[in-house]
């Protein structure tokens, strides 16, 4: 089982393009897995069953998480997936184990996002240009927050934009996403704006479009880092008063809101996040369900008399 699990992973690399985490998550839960499985003296793939994985399933529904409490409900279900995924391949490769539709994940919450609009999303945009420091900190800071609301950019694919990618004489630029499949984004006028103004001020010739200033001397190649974007985008929520914890995903939550409920609908949405599944996506249909009271207000009942 070890060896096809290292096969595995290797695939998911070479041939499926997943990113390094995504590689690593799924060789920590397939080793669990595994270690689990040896425990029962069971070490070959021709040896998994039904019953194996329902034991399995137990022993996460048991499991400490580190802090005293269970693992979640998704949590448990990455492991699945991830099982479920390796059989996949076993089928693939003409290896003989349990099917993968055999496996169900645990049923969980609908979960709720979290995003901003109103005051609180104007605040924080506007955060970077009433700061106090340096000019072209502030300046990237302020076209970093307004690309992720014109965009929707995973902090990861933002990281990485180069200034070549980005033509600022029109209002879309490509980008690759997970898997390194290729989509189709949009610059607002706003964030066109700040770009420019930002770009403007640089006067290296690092090729990214975001880097971190403190390093810019040092190096051409640099990007600022993914965790870099996230403690300035905690920072700006801070300076704009707001209480509850943000973070570049809650951008991206916002972009996708402020579509579904300006009646943009849930497959073009689909596709401007880059969302390999529409059950992804499915996250936000409670946003299209507030608006079902409006509807319900504006059209029902209006001829009757009573």
């Amino acid at each position: 089982m070890k060896k096809l699990i290292k096969q595995f992973l290797e695939y998911l690399e070479v041939d499926k393009g997943l990113a390094k985490l995504t590689i690593r998550n799924y060789r920590f839960y397939l080793e669990r897995f595994a270690a689990f499985a040896a425990k029962r003296n069971i070490t070959s793939t021709s040896q998994i069953t039904s019953d194996l994985i329902h034991q399995f399933r137990l022993h996460l529904n048991h499991l400490d998480d580190g802090t005293g409490e269970t693992l979640k409900k998704n949590t448990q279900n990455y492991h699945l997936i991830a099982i479920r995924g390796f059989l996949k391949y076993l089928v693939k490769t003409d290896v003989k184990s349990l099917e993968p539709e055999k496996i169900e994940l645990a049923k969980q919450e609908p979960r709720q996002v979290a995003f901003l609009e109103g005051v609180d999303l104007e605040r924080i945009l506007n955060a970077p240009l009433t700061a106090e420091g340096d000019e072209l900190a502030r300046r990237r800071d302020k076209a970093i927050l307004e690309l992720f609301f014109s965009t929707g950019l995973r902090v990861s694919e933002l990281a990485k934009l180069k200034i070549e990618e980005i033509n600022l004489k029109k209002d879309e630029f490509t980008v690759r996403g997970k898997g390194k499949k290729v989509r189709l984004v949009f610059l607002s006028g706003k964030a066109r704006e700040h770009l420019k103004k930002y770009l403007a001020l640089r006067l290296d010739v690092n090729p990214y479009i975001f880097i971190n200033f403190d390093r810019a001397r040092k190096t051409v190649d640099e990007p600022i880092t993914p965790r870099s974007i996230e403690r300035l985008v905690i920072k700006y929520a801070k300076l704009a008063g707001i209480m509850k914890s943000v973070t570049p995903h809650t951008l991206r939550h916002s972009y996708a809101t402020d579509l579904l409920l300006n009646g943009a609908d849930i497959r073009s949405v689909q596709a401007m996040l880059g969302h390999a599944s529409i059950t992804t996506t499915q996250v936000y249909t409670h946003i299209t369900d507030q608006q079902l009271r409006h509807v319900h207000h504006d059209f029902h009942d209006k001829k009757a008399k009573r």
